[in-house]
């Protein structure tokens, strides 16, 4: 299927997007809707036949199988023998999910309840700050949406530390009172040496500043044994099965931070909005199915179209943490090279994942968006409307520069069209010279997924949404997106470099170029 892919694309490359506009219902046929929320495809080179294609695909990798598997509890991540329940998170009816015949939804319930207990707790006055250490899924996800909802807060400030360089800790802590702050450590573990690092550092800052750390610490953790030596009670453990990724976390107990900033009640508005992607995406059939669409978009132009890279350009300020999310949920779930047989992968795997908040990203790296040599499709996000409706003017301006990027891509400018807007200026070899700087491409494809607001429930939807998106391209790859053994041998060899570069253990047996990068560091200490 992945040749056919290939000659489906090469056979459109030289096709006019704009050309596929020529039936006015393109726009409408070429969208899908969830909610009152719309995806908007048409500004890509995919017409009828070929999504007709991409869909048989889905049909032939059996995808509502392993869709069903997934929800059910079935160990779906087989490289480790683990069921994928992030969705068991968020399924707030407590509808039974069993995994090895014991169903874990009571279990769910009862963690959300403390977590709602605690909340109140500390959303009561006793704290004015949260410092979240974590790295990875337990600080992206968490930090993201505290970003995202900001108009919602209405508890204690959140601070969130990933980074074991000191600076990011000294940095956060700085000015902080730690008599009025709450150290939560997101660890599942409780072993991760950067989380670890860190939460000794916090620790100490806490008691240096006259504060009781077991009245300012919280753990995120399973591992009730390393909490308890750290010194938090087991009531304010609270622990999250190994069925839960890190990178989808958010929906449990790593999203404590961002409770305790919006609130109880706001944040079961999150996860109704990714409860009801999830419902979405069990139901909806063929186009209509909003992951399913914007998956095959993603399959169209990575393995289809061959762009190595897709730029994801959310026009809120507020979701200035999305791309990095996103980055890690895409990246490190589909960043493969091995099919689940253990077999080397066909088809490229996953795209290099990247992207900024517009309108700042249009005096950055939009031109070469615009007049590279190189393609990159373009996933646009913006709001109807935004939560400062005394400075709505701003909004209609952003909305304006957001459209009008995926206009322009779309469009381009012929050298025809731009020798006539500089033949006032310049003319003969010079009105070339200079008309030939001002054309571009257009051709270029972009999607758009538009919502009313950014509230509690549309953010829920729409991290649901890439969710699913990354599960139905790993489907379609034959991988399995729910490991990440790329990330552990660096791990290792960073403990094991540890004492090295201390100066405790000789570089023995280390590469030339690993040795001489120590001694420059002893050298210079």
């Amino acid at each position: 299927m992945w040749k056919e892919l290939k000659d489906r694309a090469a056979s459109a490359e030289d096709r006019k997007i704009l050309k596929l506009f020529a039936n006015g219902n393109r726009a409408e046929d070429f969208s899908c809707r969830f909610e009152d929320m719309l995806f908007d495809y048409s500004k890509t080179n995919i017409d009828p036949a070929t999504r007709a294609f991409l869909l048989k695909m889905v049909n032939d990798v059996d995808l509502n199988t392993r869709r069903d598997a997934m929800f059910s509890g079935a160990p779906i991540n087989d490289t480790e023998g683990r069921a994928v329940l992030h969705t068991a998170l968020r399924n707030l009816e407590g509808h039974p999910v069993l995994v090895g015949g014991a169903d874990v939804m009571p279990g769910v319930l009862a963690t959300l309840e403390r977590m709602q207990q605690f909340a109140v707790l500390a959303r009561a006055g006793i704290f004015t700050d949260v410092v979240n250490i974590g790295i990875g899924g337990s600080d992206l996800g968490p930090a993201m949406a505290v970003a995202a909802l900001a108009p919602y807060h209405d508890g204690p400030r959140c601070h969130f530390v990933s980074n074991v360089d000191g600076a990011h800790i000294h940095d956060t802590l700085k000015g902080l009172n730690p008599k009025k702050t709450l150290v939560i450590v997101a660890s599942k573990t409780f072993t991760t040496i950067e989380t670890m690092t860190n939460a000794r550092t916090a620790r100490n800052w806490l008691v240096d500043g006259g504060a009781e750390p077991e009245k300012h610490l919280a753990a995120l953790s399973t591992n009730l044994e390393k909490t308890g030596e750290f010194g938090i009670s087991p009531a304010r453990v609270f622990g999250f099965e190994d069925w839960v990724g890190g990178r989808y976390s958010l929906w449990g107990p790593i999203g404590l931070s961002l409770m305790i900033a919006i609130g109880p009640q706001a944040f079961r508005d999150f996860l109704r909005g990714g409860q009801a992607m999830d419902r979405h995406f069990q139901t909806a059939k063929g186009e209509a199915n909003m992951p399913v669409m914007l998956a095959l978009v993603g399959v169209w132009h990575r393995q289809g179209c061959g762009y190595s890279s897709r730029a994801v350009l959310p026009y809120d300020q507020r979701l200035v943490l999305l791309p990095s999310y996103l980055q890690q949920l895409e990246m490190e779930s589909n960043g493969k090279s091995v099919a689940m047989d253990g077999v080397a992968l066909q088809p490229d795997s996953g795209p290099i994942v990247w992207g900024a908040p517009g309108t700042n990203g249009q005096h950055a790296f939009y031109q070469l968006i615009h007049q590279g040599t190189n393609v990159i499709p373009c996933e646009f996000l913006v709001a109807a409307k935004g939560h400062e409706g005394d400075l709505a003017h701003h909004h209609d301006l952003l909305v304006a520069n957001c459209l009008a990027q995926s206009e322009a891509l779309l469009r381009g400018r012929s050298l025809d069209e731009a020798r006539a807007k500089m033949a006032d200026k310049f003319d003969g070899e010079e009105l070339d010279r200079q008309s030939a700087h001002r054309v571009f491409p257009g051709n270029r494809p972009s999607t758009t997924l538009i919502y009313p607001k950014l509230d509690p429930h549309t953010l829920g939807a729409i991290i649901a949404l890439y969710e699913h998106r990354v599960f139905v391209e790993g489907v379609l790859l034959g991988i399995n997106s729910f490991d990440q053994w790329g990330v552990e041998l660096g791990k290792e060899l960073a403990t094991a470099l540890g004492p090295v570069v201390t100066g405790q253990e000789p570089a023995e047996g280390k590469d030339g170029s690993t040795s001489a990068l120590v001694d420059y560091v002893l050298n210079h200490r």
